[in-house]
């Protein structure tokens, strides 16, 4: 048997075919796991995004409940344009208002109270909306909206914040509450 023949079958290199197969199957390979990353990344930061703007709308929620329940009436509000907000007051001596205001140039939610620093709730707020209920029923057993403050026993609103995730995708979070003022002077 020739030396040299034995040894030259262990010494061959991957033909051509089989390496473009390899390369290509390789990129295949790193293609999938690149798109599961990213897939990932984008999941994660939206789960992120999702707990945040959560969390946050609930203390705003809490803030606004708070007050409103102790509030005695609405003295004023403005449910269209650029700035939307609502005043309720406590009519207890000394008297105390409440002021939230959506801003939709700047997309923040604040809340200035008599005599406290103004608090920005919420960023990100592309809209705001409420609506304001009588006290009584009407004869279907429907609440009858109204536009006077001092008859207001009842607020429907709703919110919706957003924040982008990566890659451009947003991620969007709906907030909506009815808050009931159990000080309501008759």
């Amino acid at each position: 048997m020739n030396p040299r023949m034995s040894t030259d079958r262990y010494c061959q290199a991957f033909s051509m075919a089989e390496m473009l197969i390899a390369v290509g199957a390789a990129t295949v390979l790193l293609a999938m796991v690149m798109g599961l990353y990213v897939f990932g990344v984008r999941s994660f930061n939206a789960l992120g995004n999702y707990t945040s703007m959560d969390s946050n709308s609930r203390r705003a929620l809490d803030y606004m409940l708070r007050e409103i329940r102790e509030s005695s009436m609405v003295i004023g509000y403005q449910t269209n344009g650029t700035a939307r907000w609502l005043k309720v007051a406590y009519t207890n001596s000394p008297a105390v208002t409440n002021l939230f205001v959506w801003d939709s140039t700047t997309n923040a939610f604040t809340w200035a109270k008599t005599g406290e620093a103004t608090r920005t709730l919420l960023t990100g707020c592309t809209n705001w909306s409420f609506a304001m209920y009588g006290r009584s029923p009407n004869s279907s057993g429907n609440f009858v909206q109204t536009l006077n403050g001092k008859q207001t026993k009842l607020i429907n609103m709703a919110w919706t914040c957003v924040r982008t995730n990566v890659f451009r995708a947003n991620t969007e979070s709906v907030v909506t509450a009815e808050v009931v003022l159990r000080n309501l002077q008759e």
